[in-house]
């Protein structure tokens, strides 16, 4: 098979790569490995975090539409009381996390309609269920990359002058050669206020995978798993207690916190104030990424309402699931601690009544569209990182080292983005790192291989570190880097430059960035002044 841009995987940065690279006019074949495509707010079933200003500002027009996409598909298709549907920021669940809380399937449907003109011209071809299994190279170039079916069987063959890595864990920079980061940099290397001495390739942030629930009538309670035992005993050093319980650290503060738990609490959805400024969300489990409020719609639709499961409690900390030989038995005994923490919230929890247990929670494996009930994929919050022309660093945004000055602004900047430093527990035994970071740009060098020539990263594997990661991993700028990563391969195509070739030339770089700003791509934070 052959196209101008491939993009292997289709989470949200390989949605919004093709996109951008379809607008231009070229050709794509995009493959995923998931029945669904949008990765993180969709197969792995985490509602998006986003910045206090996303109603605003701070996002590209497609991520915007995207959002826009999802509301309106509600107010079409659900059956919302009269004053949500009124509600113009309406958020469905009612999350604190996030002000567009949703389930994962609208997303879903919401991405498909974005793509479905391009299908029906055949300008788009999608491959699902497909994997990267090799590739074929040529010196500094991609030629090919080969895809298996996750049912076994037929591989295919793709070929295209410009190769985009959009999967979930970086899997194309090892298939293809290209020098890449994993974990934890030294400070010798980076700078870096926060680093180690060492460089710690395999502590990486947790990996989690995530799972639905609701409260209804009855015993839900699931079979017991086989290592619950190991898994109600498991204490982190640094947890103050056991992993299977309501305490963990504040993600701020480290001081260990006791989180409350009551399912279906009679709040009223227009009241949350989803802010992460003010809070992050986490003090009430129970509604911090709830994903449909019962309130929001018309009495008796939801006897329930949904959460979605992505707490600390899950964080899993044993490994990494990629770079190591036993990564699938990682994976494996992440999902397995899902499972052993959902059967202590059904068996064992403590309720406000003074009894234990919550048979009534029901794991809603239709909700996240997996026949085993937890999320299809898991959520990745670290990927192998491309050794890019200009690495993202600490003190490029760490609000304790630019203080009034904001962050560092690239002459080469490709979008903006804004989150706090956020690091979750980390299979090297570190706890949270959570700190305050300044709204940034994302720089072009960060997209661009030390080496490598046709391909291009579209997704978490961008030129950060560990530590930068923490606050270029959540959903608007993964959107952001892969519709850049998108539109500067169709732009190469148009130009017949390479991508280093845009980044250093000035005027190529000042009609690329001319270029995105017509799409919608916003390339520095607004400055208001007076009048």
């Amino acid at each position: 098979m052959e196209a101008e841009v491939l993009v292997i995987g289709g989470g949200l940065g390989g949605v919004a790569a093709a996109l951008a690279a379809l607008r231009a006019g070229r050709r794509v074949v995009l493959t995923e490995e998931f029945s669904w495509l949008g990765g993180q707010l969709t197969s792995q079933a985490v509602p998006p975090d986003e910045h206090s200003w996303v109603e605003q500002c701070g996002v590209t027009a497609g991520y915007r539409a995207l959002r826009d996409g999802i509301r309106a598909y509600y107010r079409r298709h659900y059956p919302l009381t009269e004053r949500s549907r009124a509600w113009r920021e309406l958020n469905p669940g009612a999350g604190h996390v996030s002000r567009l809380c949703h389930e994962p399937q609208v997303a879903v449907a919401v991405i498909e309609a974005m793509l479905a003109p391009y299908r029906g011209s055949g300008r788009l071809r999608v491959l699902q269920p497909y994997r990267p299994v090799s590739a074929e190279t040529d010196g500094d170039r991609v030629g090919a990359v080969t895809v298996a079916h996750c049912d076994g069987g037929d591989e295919i063959t793709i070929s295209a002058p410009y190769v985009l890595d959009a999967t979930e864990t970086g899997e194309l920079l090892p298939l293809t050669g290209t020098e890449y980061v994993t974990g934890f940099e030294s400070q010798s290397e980076t700078g870096e206020p926060s680093a180690p001495d060492t460089a710690q390739p395999l502590n990486m942030q947790a990996a989690s995978v995530c799972f639905a629930l609701d409260h209804v009538d009855g015993d839900h309670t699931i079979d017991k798993p086989a290592r619950y035992d190991f898994w109600r005993t498991y204490q982190p050093a640094f947890w103050g207690g056991p992993l299977l319980s309501l305490s963990a650290p504040h993600p701020r503060t480290q001081e260990i916190a006791e989180r409350s738990f009551t399912p279906n609490p009679d709040d009223d959805p227009l009241a949350v104030i989803a802010d992460q400024r003010i809070s992050p969300g986490d003090g009430d489990l129970w509604t911090f990424r709830r994903i449909a409020a019962r309130r929001n719609f018309l009495d008796g639709v939801y006897g329930s309402d949904i959460t979605l499961v992505n707490w600390p409690m899950i964080d899993y900390l044993a490994g990494p699931i990629f770079d190591v030989p036993d990564a699938a038995q990682h994976l494996a005994a992440a999902r397995e601690l899902s499972y052993a923490f959902l059967y202590w919230l059904q068996t064992e929890a403590p309720r406000p009544d003074g009894g234990t247990g919550f048979p009534g929670l029901r794991l809603r494996g239709d909700i996240t569209g997996s026949a085993d009930g937890l999320a299809q994929a898991p959520y990745v919050r670290e990927s192998r990182r491309i050794r890019a022309e200009r690495t993202v660093v600490e003190q490029d945004l760490s609000l304790a080292v630019r203080g009034d000055k904001g962050a560092v602004e690239y002459a080469d900047t490709v979008g903006i983005g804004m989150y706090r430093i956020d690091l979750h527990p980390s299979t090297g035994g570190d706890n949270y790192i959570d700190v305050p970071s300044c709204p940034f740009q994302i720089p072009l060098g960060a997209l661009i291989p030390q080496r490598m020539e046709n391909l291009l990263p579209a997704g978490k594997n961008i030129g950060t570190t560990h530590i930068t990661n923490g606050c270029y991993r959540l959903h608007p700028v993964e959107w952001n880097v892969g519709e850049v990563a998108g539109a500067l391969a169709a732009y190469c195509l148009e130009r017949r430059v390479p991508p280093r070739a845009v980044r250093n030339t000035p005027g190529l770089l000042a009609d690329f960035q001319d270029r995105l700003v017509g799409d919608g791509v916003e390339l520095r934070w607004p400055q208001i002044a007076a009048y």
